[in-house]
């Protein structure tokens, strides 16, 4: 499986982005401390694990603690040992598309979402920047919606896209 892992720590100086090489980390307490050496002063650090162009993970870490996760499909899970560290001990499913409000305006235009993606954990961890858990859903669930896609949407809209990019092309 070929995985591309993005870590992005907003401190006192703006974004900063770095690879993660995720093939050695045993569990996800051992994620949670490579996410912390990132950048060890940020109040915010996300990692985006995108893995063969299907599946997509995003983890939160608020000041080094309260650590939340979103999965875009629980098949991650069974299709990949790192999907297993990341994802293996969500239990709860993310929020169905049908069960958000409709009050979304400008983001409710696009195709509907994916029936057979099956997301999990924490779909609203971006809420407060500016990416609620229907946009973050819908984005998921979109047809023809890669993962670097959607990592590429949520960092251009909290305003670390230019960072990630460059990881990309490193």
């Amino acid at each position: 499986m070929s995985t591309f892992a993005a870590a992005v720590a907003r401190g006192k100086n703006g974004w900063t982005a770095s690879e993660l090489d995720l093939t050695g980390l045993a569990d996800i307490d051992e994620v949670v401390d490579a996410l912390r050496d990132v950048e060890p002063d940020a109040d915010l650090t996300l990692l985006f694990v995108e893995s063969d162009d299907q599946y997509l993970a995003i983890l939160r870490l608020d000041e080094g603690e309260d650590l939340r996760v979103f999965g875009s499909d629980s098949a991650f899970v069974e299709e990949s040992r790192i999907g297993s560290v990341l994802l293996g001990e969500v239990e709860t499913p993310a929020l169905e598309i049908d069960e958000l409000t409709e009050g979304d305006d400008e983001e409710s235009d696009g195709p509907a979402a994916d029936p057979d993606a099956d997301p999990v954990g924490d779909a609203e961890l971006l809420n407060d920047l500016g990416v609620n858990a229907h946009r973050l859903l819908t984005l998921c669930g979109m047809e023809g919606m890669l993962p670097s896609d959607v990592t590429a949407e949520i960092c251009q809209r909290i305003g670390c896209g230019d960072e990630v990019e460059e990881l990309r092309e490193a």
